[in-house]
């Protein structure tokens, strides 16, 4: 059966389409993105793996909520909305300090002012740009002809890799950066150019 699925040039077009959106949508800048990337700039890559990894699981975990037609439940609870959206944004802006007075990378000790797991995963849950893109990318996918062919799980697996792929390259692009942030002035302006921008693009994703 499966086999016969990956055999049609039907399937694979329909695949191609489902990582193009996801790649579109998912992956352009947002609050999860962005700070992957301003962390990997601060903190290094090895410094970042723990706060991308919560990112991850829990942009993973609101694929598999949004999939269960979960997010409907969430939206009939008024009271939760702001919840969230409060407690999204204080650690936004609690992480954006911590990224903005980041000291050069060779002045680190230890791993005790790093980003933790938890951190990221709290975020992701947090973060209504992630609920919005993948809904979008799951209501396009289904409504592409005969797209219910690759199946629920299938588009699930999918869209796991992509998350996994997408924070990957995001991270890699922060940490490209932290080569130049053992030199304390350049260190200074790129922590605080991306402090800026996750601040910037989480209003944007909350008010938009």
């Amino acid at each position: 059966m499966a086999g016969q699925t990956l055999s049609d040039p039907e399937t694979w077009r329909q695949l191609l389409g489902l990582v193009l959106m996801a790649t579109v949508v998912m992956g352009s800048p947002g609050p999860a993105t962005i700070s992957v990337t301003a962390v990997g700039a601060a903190f290094g890559l090895s410094g970042s793996l723990a706060y991308t990894s919560g990112i991850v699981l829990g942009t993973i975990a609101v694929l598999l909520v949004v999939a269960m037609g979960l997010l409907a439940m969430v939206a009939s609870v008024p009271a939760l909305t702001p919840v969230l959206a409060v407690a999204s944004g204080a650690y936004i802006l609690y992480l954006a300090f911590k990224i903005a007075t980041a000291p050069p990378l060779a002045a680190y000790p230890d791993q005790a002012a790093r980003p933790t797991f938890l951190g990221g995963f709290l975020l992701a849950i947090a973060n209504p740009k992630a609920y919005v893109a993948i809904a979008a990318v799951f209501a396009g996918a289904s409504s592409v002809s005969g797209a219910g062919e690759l199946g629920v799980g299938f588009k699930l697996a999918v869209l796991a890799l992509m998350i996994v792929v997408i924070h990957a390259v995001w991270l890699l692009a922060g940490a490209a950066f932290a080569r130049f942030l053992r030199q304390p002035v350049a260190s200074r302006i790129i922590n605080l150019v991306f402090a800026a921008a996750l601040v910037l693009t989480t209003a944007l994703a909350m008010f938009s």
